[in-house]
């Protein structure tokens, strides 16, 4: 699966690689005595994928109410949403796929790969280049005009951006059938 992006992909990679408990240097020789051993695992990466892992359960759980509970291993988690709501009406299908992507977003940039920002047009202006800005949790539009009514840069939620990637992608299906 060399170069696969897919949210499933990213899923699996933040389970196996990033809830290693990371060790850190031994710093300036000078700790305090340890009364407990931490964790063995990265509490922040589990949390963060139980977090993704309930919000897609309980948003197919209110779509389809009547689905399998998910019983699998985690990666597959997309994949039974996908089957659990297969015969719901086309924008509540959309809604599910703009979930899996804003995710897919998501863990890779819990992963340390703001890249993925990049790739998604502005969805203001349409100029391309995007910049994730951390400290607001938003990616920032590098145009100069395409600013907001105070004069600073539009910045757009991953949620956005995953609205705009699905819909795009569905117009396009949609035109070449």
């Amino acid at each position: 699966m060399l170069g696969d992006n897919t949210t499933e992909h990213r899923l699996r990679l933040l389970q196996a690689e990033f809830t290693q408990f990371e060790r850190r240097g031994p710093g300036d020789g000078r700790t305090a005595t340890r009364t407990e051993s931490p964790a063995p695992v990265n509490l922040g990466v589990l949390d963060y994928l139980t977090a993704a892992t309930t919000e897609v359960v309980e948003h197919t759980r209110a779509a389809a109410p009547d689905a399998q509970p998910f019983a699998g291993p985690l990666p597959d988690l997309y994949e039974w949403s996908r089957q659990a709501t297969a015969d719901l009406d086309t924008g509540r299908q959309q809604a599910r796929e703009t979930l899996i992507y804003r995710q897919g977003l998501e863990h890779a940039l819990e992963m340390g790969d703001s890249t993925v920002i990049r790739k998604h047009p502005c969805p203001g202006c349409g100029c391309w280049g995007l910049m994730w800005r951390p400290a607001v949790q938003r990616a920032a539009c590098p145009n100069r005009y395409c600013i907001d009514d105070d004069g600073l840069s539009r910045t757009w939620e991953l949620k956005t951006l995953a609205h705009h990637h699905i819909a795009e992608q569905l117009a396009l299906k949609a035109s070449a059938t």
